[in-house]
């Protein structure tokens, strides 16, 4: 069966301020993010009805907006508010929330600084990132690697620096693997195309610095959930030589929540007792059945 196309299905989206019908939230070809990507924007979960840490979700997108150069027009408030409406009004419980932020078309070059900054907000039913998540996914080497971080803007969740993960993930893709393994800059692990990595080694978890990439919150998340369990955890460099070394691993992202990784190239892993814990503590957290502070 076919994916329903993502311009053409019923519902509402959220966009500066009102609802608009799902297939005429329309931008112009010349809108300046298409051209220059100047664009920022979230990806978050809504479990029972509850956007999982959107707070913490707005109040990044406002951050990484001031990164790129521009503010949005709506409060961190008026952002949280859009999408507890937009929830509403999808009807569903469980869903996948898009926030995106972007400068508009009056300017047309590298400059544009006096070009309308837009919001919008659209929510739709998204299962598992990965089927059957506690198998394991395969992940091939990228041939792209995370920019240093005076190169790029790599605490903002910016559009453009997802260019190198969507060709990193299609080549992976390609070559029958389910994701790909980025290196940074230095030839350290950083982390996988959209999501951050975890390895375990004695019982400890290992973690890359995320100094050239995304701090994501599932990640800080994981990281909250492992120390509650006494689990030790290790922020580091981490080389490539060492990727035989660890026992299990596994990748965090607000898409692909916790899912163990069986697979690194030459390395395989076997989703363990470390990787279900959290694996399970994760979702005990989002669907409320856990309570912590986060």
């Amino acid at each position: 069966m076919a994916a329903i196309p993502y311009d053409d299905r019923d519902g509402y989206i959220w966009m500066d301020g009102a609802f608009v019908p799902w297939r005429d939230t329309k931008v112009h070809v010349l809108t300046h993010a298409l051209h220059y990507a100047s664009a920022v924007f979230e990806g978050e979960r809504a479990y029972g009805g509850k956007i999982f840490r959107s707070l913490d979700h707005s109040k990044r997108l406002h951050r990484s907006a001031g990164i790129m150069g521009f503010d949005i027009p709506f409060s961190v408030e008026e952002v949280e508010q859009a999408k507890k409406e937009a929830l509403a009004k999808s009807g569903l419980e469980s869903a996948y929330v898009r926030a995106i932020a972007w400068r508009g078309s009056e300017m047309m070059g590298v400059s544009a600084q006096n070009n309308t900054i837009h919001l919008a907000v659209a929510v739709w039913n998204w299962g598992d990132y990965f089927a059957d998540k506690m198998k394991g996914i395969r992940l091939n080497h990228a041939p792209w690697k995370r920019p240093a971080p005076d190169t790029a803007p790599c605490e903002a969740k910016a559009a453009g620096l997802y260019m190198i993960c969507t060709l990193s993930k299609h080549a992976a893709e390609k070559a029958g693997y389910q994701d790909a393994l980025m290196l940074d800059y230095r030839g350290q692990v950083a982390e996988a195309t959209g999501a951050n990595i975890f390895f375990v080694r004695d019982g400890a978890l290992h973690t890359p610095t995320p100094d050239c990439f995304l701090n994501g919150l599932t990640r800080q998340t994981t990281i909250t959930l492992a120390k509650a369990r006494q689990i030790e955890v290790i922020e580091r460099a981490i080389f490539p030589s060492e990727l035989s070394t660890f026992s299990e691993c596994f990748i965090t992202g607000s898409a692909a929540e916790l899912t163990p990784v069986c697979e690194i190239g030459e390395h395989t892993y076997k989703p363990g007792a470390i990787s279900e814990a959290l694996v399970n503590d994760y979702s005990a957290l989002c669907n409320g059945k856990l309570e912590m502070a986060l």
